[in-house]
């Protein structure tokens, strides 16, 4: 039997409405219609970044599958240097994030690194209960400590307050983190390296700045304690 000739976006169409379609193969025809589109929109996309990349942007966020962070930015790719785990925790013993973080600022030479937690997520749900989670109990254990050091001021709020609090103290705890790594001390200091905490809510797919002053001593402080020669 013939088919009338399909373009790429409308033979993917046809798959995810019959819902027949195995997911890796459906994903794959997706990946041929958005190279089609892409190469529309922008011929010279995949020959300049075949050449390299140069973003100026480090992501740190989390693992969830709702936050794909190029498209939340409203980027493409080469835009945005990305690490992603459970909660978007930063561990200063983690040698995956250790090593993003130091490829991203002294190589790539970003100038912006985000740490990005998010409404509703799975991890802060998890350190905010008190149920075994195996392997991930111990991943969570910054973000419970965390929960500890600000017990009365999350127990005070209502389930999705105390919930949205964590997310936001965790996202501040990993930009202490990150502040304390000798690698983003010395690009503060010699290139105003700059670092942001968001938040994404998922319900509405808007992100937020997470207020971040900090004053000359503080810096001083750090810089004493932890820049390294």
């Amino acid at each position: 039997m013939t088919k009338n000739p399909q373009s790429p976006s409308q033979s993917s169409a046809s798959q995810d409405t019959s819902g027949s379609s195995h997911p890796l193969d459906f994903a794959l025809a997706r990946n041929k219609a958005w190279v089609y589109q892409t190469r529309t929109s922008d011929p010279d996309l995949f020959s300049r970044i075949g050449s390299g990349q140069s973003p100026e942007i480090l992501w740190i966020g989390c693992a969830d599958s709702r936050i794909p962070e190029t498209t939340v930015l409203g980027l493409k790719p080469g835009d945005v240097f990305v690490h992603r785990n459970i909660a978007n925790i930063v561990n200063a013993t983690d040698l995956s994030a250790l090593s993003v973080i130091h490829y991203a600022v002294v190589h790539l030479k970003v100038k912006h690194v985000i740490v990005c937690g998010h409404t509703s997520c799975g991890g802060v749900a998890g350190a905010l209960g008190n149920a075994r989670l195996g392997i991930l109990d111990s991943w969570l254990q910054p973000l419970r400590q965390v929960r500890a050091q600000h017990v009365a001021e999350l127990e005070a709020l209502a389930p999705a307050e105390r919930a949205l609090r964590l997310s936001e103290l965790g996202v501040r705890h990993s930009l202490e983190v990150l502040r304390q790594n000798a690698d983003v001390i010395d690009a503060v200091g010699e290139r105003g390296l700059q670092l942001h905490g968001l938040i994404f809510n998922v319900g509405t797919g808007e992100l937020s700045v997470l207020d971040e002053e900090e004053g000359e001593t503080e810096k001083e402080i750090r810089g004493k304690a932890f820049a390294l020669k």
